[in-house]
């Protein structure tokens, strides 16, 4: 059974860039999630959590064109999902390159402008300056020319993000980008995504564990638990009737010593740091 609450003031207005109707995907007889109805508005952030194995990834890769759903529909700017679809942006998990690769940032960058393409094309003046916005965009102007072996893993992620960003897209689909960075570069890519998003009114459907550093940015969460999931603001889903009532059995949500503290639901223990107006969800914490 499905878990929704009303829809955001901003899907009253726009039409969304992102539909889900009767969603369900399942692989084998193992179903991920079910009923699934969401509609995200252009310059929409919507958060993806839960506990692992539940089908955040999935999700992502059903609108990339890369899963196909068992049942209902899926739609990204008011068409049916496809493979290859040059309205979406697509930002990995965090993961590194080989030092000795010979590929410099803005060879990483340029990729995404025309990475599916042989040989050396036409217009390099017009691409060039088109990867130095890009580039200039996300501040990385300064290690365009070193080797992405070389790079952080915070530089990395800021030319990844550009180089989701090369074809303009109104979707971007991001897979715990934020994974192994640590607190001052996720919260450095998370506020680059938010002014991304607020300049180009791009939705940003954001799969995580680690909310805090996105949570100023949140309009709605998309909890999935278990086959069943929840749609609302964070205060809303991030609360002990609201977990209780996705998991199916108790939740307690406490604040204590500034942390709240989530405790139960299918042996799932989650710890939340509250601090300047901020939540963190750290996994395994007690």
């Amino acid at each position: 059974m499905a878990i929704d609450s009303d829809a955001s003031p901003e899907q009253t207005t726009n039409p969304p860039v992102i539909r889900l109707r009767d969603a369900e995907l399942r692989f084998g007889q193992r179903v991920l999630w079910h009923d699934l109805d969401l509609d995200v508005a252009p310059g929409e952030f919507v958060a993806v959590l839960g506990p692992n194995g539940t089908g955040k990834t999935s999700l992502l890769k059903v609108l990339l064109g890369q899963h196909s759903l068992s049942t209902g529909s899926a739609q990204v700017g008011g068409r049916s999902v496809h493979a290859g679809n040059s309205a979406i942006g697509y930002i990995p998990q965090q993961r590194g390159i080989d030092q000795h690769t010979p590929m410099r940032g803005r060879d990483l960058v340029r990729m995404g402008i025309d990475g599916h393409r042989w040989g050396p094309g036409r217009f390099l003046r017009r691409r060039r300056q088109q990867v130095d916005e890009l580039l200039d965009s996300v501040g990385a102007r300064d290690y365009a020319e070193a080797p992405a072996g070389t790079l952080s893993g915070g530089e990395l992620q800021r030319l990844r993000v550009a180089q989701a960003l090369a074809n303009d897209p109104s979707v971007l689909l991001c897979d715990e980008p934020l994974l192994s960075l640590d607190i001052h570069h996720q919260k450095v890519v998370a506020s680059l995504l938010h002014e991304q998003r607020v300049e180009r009114n791009t939705a940003v459907l954001f799969v995580t564990h680690e909310i805090n550093p996105i949570l100023p940015y949140v309009d709605r969460v998309l909890y999935i638990v278990g086959g069943h999931f929840l749609v609302g603001t964070p205060a809303e889903v991030m609360s002990t009737e609201s977990l209780t009532r996705l998991y199916g059995s108790p939740v307690e949500v406490v604040r204590v010593g500034g942390r709240l503290i989530v405790v139960g639901g299918e042996a799932e223990c989650v710890d939340h740091h509250v601090h300047a107006g901020e939540l963190s969800i750290e996994r395994g914490a007690i």
